[in-house]
């Protein structure tokens, strides 16, 4: 059904009872759900509707296509800021790089309305257009494609048709999932991405990615905002400032320290300031900031094969505290 190199795993599939019981549980989590005008369905959890901290881990989980178990603990290692996001993967790779990660680019634009989004989540996997798939050698044939936006609206309904015919599937076979990035939702499922953030920056530091076997990740809750910036700037703070992740490799010890080393933050040129001053002084472009920034604070990485580990980087709480207060 799926691909030899994962068997029968779909992350669609996986995911999907996560959305009927979300769905069912719509009323108590604060949630609207509707269909739209081509039949999809579309769950608001934190744009019109108020939403909250329960739902943003139930989407995390969704995000992940079902393969990663996300909770809500308190730690010390960030204090003040003591509640914490933790993230666990037995299929890291897949969970985060082919469900989580926000790799879509979904666009519309029609007079002087303008959409723009970057999508995440497991129907990603079902259109399996960006190279990424090519490489993971992924997938997903489910009957539905699930979606996360990050933002105040929906797809609208000729990018809908658009999507649907990425996926080969119809509309009223999508799912997607929105909540900006100042909502509670929003703010606790970007933050439940910092395993995510360190499989990507692996990725980008041409780790090979079959050689990771299973990680973990933890971060403080960014507590949200009604600004955009400074909600987008918490988020990213709580995992570059705050974020925590162990990752368990395969390979010689040589590489796993060498990871452990340039993975975390602070090998980054714009590693210091809170994230919206970084943003700020760049104008808004993403692409001036050193892609090298986006990754956890601190990495601990296990060889396998010797049960050697080693570490990188640390928490840091000044920017961190700049950032939330």
């Amino acid at each position: 059904m799926i691909s030899a190199k994962y068997g029968a795993i779909s992350l669609n599939a996986l995911a999907a009872p996560l959305v009927d019981d979300l769905i069912a549980r719509a009323t108590l989590l604060r949630l609207n759900v509707k269909k739209g005008m081509r039949g999809q369905t579309l769950i608001d959890a934190g744009a019109c509707a108020r939403g909250g901290i329960e739902a943003g881990l139930r989407i995390a989980q969704i995000c992940m296509g079902g393969l990663g178990r996300v909770s809500l603990s308190t730690s010390a290692a960030a204090s003040p800021w003591e509640w914490t996001v933790e993230v666990q993967s037995s299929h890291p790779v897949l969970a985060c790089l082919g469900g989580q990660y926000a790799g879509w680019a979904m666009s519309h634009s029609e007079g002087d309305e303008n959409y723009y989004v970057l999508g995440s989540g497991p129907g990603r996997a079902v259109a399996a257009k960006e190279p990424l798939f090519a490489e993971l050698g992924y997938r997903d044939q489910a009957g539905r494609a699930i979606f996360v936006v990050e933002s105040n609206n929906p797809p609208p309904p000729p990018l809908v048709d658009q999507i649907a015919d990425e996926c080969r599937l119809a509309p009223k076979d999508l799912t997607f999932i929105y909540a900006p990035t100042q909502s509670l939702a929003g703010s606790f499922q970007v933050v439940a991405r910092v395993l995510e953030v360190a499989l990507h920056k692996a990725h980008e530091l041409k780790f090979p990615l079959d050689r990771i076997v299973d990680g973990m990740g933890a971060a403080p809750f960014a507590p949200p905002s009604p600004d955009f910036v400074t909600a987008m700037g918490r988020t990213n703070d709580a995992i570059i400032y705050g974020g925590r992740v162990h990752l368990f490799v395969t390979g010689p010890d040589a590489d796993a320290e060498n990871l452990a080393k340039t993975l975390p933050s602070s090998a980054s040129k714009d590693f210091c300031k809170p994230f919206a001053e970084v943003f700020k002084s760049v104008d808004g472009d993403f692409y001036k900031i050193d892609p090298m920034l986006f990754s956890p604070a601190a990495v601990t990485v296990t060889a396998l094969d010797s049960g050697r580990s080693f570490f990188g980087g640390a928490i840091a709480m000044d920017p961190l505290n700049a950032s939330f207060k």
